[in-house]
């Protein structure tokens, strides 16, 4: 028992202060690393309530500007996708869920890491954006993965620092609100989950703050290139656990 909430504060810890850092990947960092040991239910409920727990600690300590013209899109999309996500929460398969995961960081953090080669897109539209809040939203109610889609597609379209990461703290904050109520409503977190509720809780304070602090004096790109480097490979690491019993099953 001491090992399961061991592991849950270890999660915790680092994906508090990755999100404490960039301002997003709370439910990244956390589930590379509870994937290994906990069911997918729980271990979406514990991202969920961490990433909320984490951005909550951000709106309260640091003010910073809303940008409602750019944001309204990603969050209709983000309230709609999120009751999907929700929806398909309960028809996970274990093994499944890891090369969904595994196969989303192989994908996505590599486009992130030469995003800023690849060139941007020169045509941004409020149906695009609210096209990527509700990818954001399916994300949110799968596992609290909210500013995955969002934060790619922003850098694609070369949003402006400062207003990027507005945006997705904001639309973040926001979803995972509604992706918490609908797991309430849903039944989805179990009163056996509040003691590793509680620690991931406070586990994520600290990290979070130190995370924000740190942000001001190192540079983002560095951080960002270290931190999806490690996710690129944990999703690796996944894939190479997760695939053969699948394949095997699909045979």
């Amino acid at each position: 028992m001491e090992s399961f909430y061991g592991v849950v504060a270890v999660g915790a810890v680092l994906a508090g202060f990755v999100q404490g850092l960039s301002g997003f990947a709370f439910g990244l960092v956390a589930m590379s690393f509870w994937a290994w040991f906990l069911e997918p239910q729980l271990a979406a409920a514990l991202a969920v309530c961490g990433a909320w727990t984490g951005q909550m600690l951000a709106a309260l300590t640091r003010r910073r500007a809303s940008y409602w013209g750019t944001l309204m899109p990603f969050l209709a999309g983000g309230v709609l996708g999120v009751p999907l996500g929700t929806w398909l929460l309960p028809m996970l398969d274990a093994q499944l869920f890891k090369v969904f995961l595994g196969a989303l960081m192989v994908i996505w953090c590599p486009i992130m890491l030469v995003s800023g080669r690849l060139g941007q897109v020169s045509v941004r539209s409020r149906a695009v954006d609210g096209l990527a809040g509700l990818a954001g939203g399916v994300m949110g109610g799968l596992g609290g993965f909210t500013g995955v889609i969002p934060t790619l597609w922003t850098t694609m379209t070369g949003l402006p620092k400062d207003e990027q990461r507005a945006v997705i703290q904001n639309f973040n904050l926001a979803t995972l609100s509604v992706t918490l109520l609908a797991y309430l409503a849903t039944s989805s977190i179990q009163p056996g989950m509040l003691p590793a509720i509680a620690v991931v809780v406070l586990a994520v304070v600290l990290p979070v703050l130190a995370g924000a602090r740190l942000y001001v004096g190192i540079s983002q790109q560095a951080f960002r290139i270290i931190v999806l480097s490690l996710l690129t490979l944990s999703g690796v690491a996944m894939l190479a656990s997760a695939l053969p019993p699948v394949l095997a099953r699909l045979g």
